[in-house]
């Protein structure tokens, strides 16, 4: 079988730049995170020998999520100047490997490599491996799709397969994170998620449940849901 890796650029950058110190190149410009970027790309390459590489990258505009919801990500600070002039030199460093970089206007780097992914799992001979410095994508993970995902800096790195991931949140299946964090939200995209419900209960729920359409069925049907949901519905919840 052939291994497929997409790299979610953005998320090392910015893990890159704020992990490591200020290094700066002979002439003094700051190149923390194209240094930490390819430190983990080669780790990445040695450790996995990949067939092939693509990387993606965010772009500036608006996208469809800021369209359906006005304050996605609105309360994020912008980083520094100083990260977004690397991200060209990043661009330099994937050109000399030879990887493709994909990008587009109105959807984020998880949004293609999820499309890439996807499209990858009709391949029988095709198993895929997100390079990532956050969780999002561990939604994606399946038989065909694992996640090597940076815990701590930018060494501290795990492969997450279907079984990790549900060890990691506590029989958690990869398919069911987004209702997971659909109920916990997620302070990092300034997504609310349901008052009175934080991780712990999230879990419970979704792991009694299943989904979250399953759950909102069980509330119609007027289902004992115990302490915990009912503690949530006395804050303000569903």
């Amino acid at each position: 079988m052939k291994t497929l890796v997409l790299i979610d650029s953005n998320a090392l950058i910015h893990r890159s730049f704020h992990a490591l110190p200020p290094l700066t190149s002979p002439s003094g410009e700051i190149v923390n995170a194209v240094y930490g970027f390819t430190a983990v790309l080669l780790k990445m390459l040695k450790e996995l020998k990949p067939d092939y590489v693509a990387a993606a990258f965010d772009l500036p505009e608006p996208t469809f999520r800021h369209k359906e919801y006005k304050e996605y990500k609105a309360t994020r600070k912008k980083a520094p100047e100083e990260l977004y002039l690397q991200i060209p030199k990043v661009k330099e460093v994937l050109a000399a490997f030879g990887i493709p970089v994909y990008e587009k206007a109105g959807f984020e780097a998880d949004d293609i490599i999820g499309t890439i992914a996807f499209a990858a799992e009709k391949k029988a001979d095709i198993k895929t491996v997100i390079v990532t410095g956050d969780t999002d994508t561990l939604q994606l993970v399946d038989k065909n799709t694992a996640v090597y995902g940076l815990r701590k800096g930018v060494s501290d790195i795990a492969i997450y397969d279907e079984k990790a991931v549900e060890e990691k949140f506590e029989g958690l299946k990869p398919n069911q994170m987004n209702d997971y964090k659909g109920l916990k939200g997620d302070v990092s995209d300034n997504i609310p998620g349901v008052p009175g419900v934080g991780e712990k209960t999230a879990l419970e729920l979704v792991k009694r449940f299943g989904s979250m359409e399953k759950l909102y069925a069980a509330l119609e049907k007027g289902e004992s849901l115990g302490s915990s949901l009912l503690f949530a519905l006395a804050v303000g919840g569903l």
